[in-house]
């Protein structure tokens, strides 16, 4: 499942296992500075993830808003395929919940941390259903807004599930100003960085960014700060090298599809993920 970090440790772990209405919580997974994960079963015995917002939370209005948007989201989208399963989610003893599918996995983080095999000799078809994931996300109608291996899920199979919908917002007909900028810095296009009106092609940005890390073990645009990090976008005499400058053996016309999701003007990217699939799969000869 999903590793959120280990800040809210300390609240999870106050929790123990037990009933939790209509679920068993059976083993803490893991937690982070907003939920924890938990494996449980429901009333038929079957196995489901708990994502609990943290208990000392129930009263911070803007982590309710955000944990509830994801959830509702989430309900919204629907692809077994792709996307983790949204099973429920609501309120019980004063705790607000999210159940979902329970995948034997890990995310593609934590796979490439340590090179595991698994990541390797599949990553022709992760790279394309990580798009086609996020082209199901779009063509529900939402932006999902944090992008990145960490919230992309790799069942033992090697099937993708994309998950974390906290930050999606709905896709807008034209590139508009959000009220908030949070997300991941390392994986934003300049126009989100730079709090300029944005749309669903920093989505490609941030795709294009997770598939250079995949393919290189290094991010494109590297930096302590959202700042040094926009110079670099900005500036790409600066450290920047092309993938296959690091990775000889990935084929020119997947660096070419890479670059193209990496164009600092979103009118040079991709204008949707059904064209970038399309390339991707003609690159990877899928």
């Amino acid at each position: 499942m999903p590793l959120f970090g280990r800040s809210g440790a300390h609240d999870a772990e106050l929790r123990r296992p037990g009933q939790f209405g209509p679920y068993f919580l059976q083993e803490l997974i893991n937690s982070g500075g907003m939920a924890s994960i938990w494996l449980a079963t429901d009333a038929q015995g079957r196995a489901v993830a708990i994502r609990l917002l943290h208990h000392p939370l129930r009263f911070n209005f803007a982590a309710r808003r955000r944990f509830l948007r994801g959830c509702e989201i989430l309900s919204k989208i629907h692809s077994p395929e792709y996307v983790i399963t949204y099973i429920a989610h609501g309120k019980i003893d004063g705790d607000l919940f999210l159940a979902m599918e329970y995948v034997e996995g890990e995310n593609l983080k934590l796979l490439c941390a340590r090179a595991d095999p698994v990541v390797t000799e599949s990553i022709g078809n992760i790279l394309i259903d990580m798009a086609i994931a996020l082209e199901h996300v779009h063509e529900s109608g939402f932006m999902h807004l944090d992008f990145k291996p960490e919230n992309v899920l790799l069942t033992r199979n090697a099937r993708v599930r994309l998950v974390d919908f906290d930050l999606a917002q709905p896709k807008p007909d034209k590139p508009r100003k959000m009220s908030d900028n949070p997300g991941t810095p390392a994986y934003m296009a300049p126009e989100q960085i730079r709090r300029q009106p944005i749309d669903h092609r920093v989505d490609i940005f941030a795709y294009g960014v997770s598939a250079y890390e995949l393919l290189t073990n290094r991010k494109p645009f590297s930096g302590d700060s959202a700042g040094e990090i926009l110079r670099k976008q900005l500036d790409r005499s600066l450290e920047f090298l092309a993938p296959r400058e690091l990775n000889p053996d990935i084929p020119a016309a997947l660096e070419k599809t890479i670059l193209k999701c990496l164009e600092r003007d979103p009118d040079k990217r991709y204008p949707y993920l059904s064209v970038l699939v399309r390339d991707l799969q003609a690159a990877l000869y899928v």
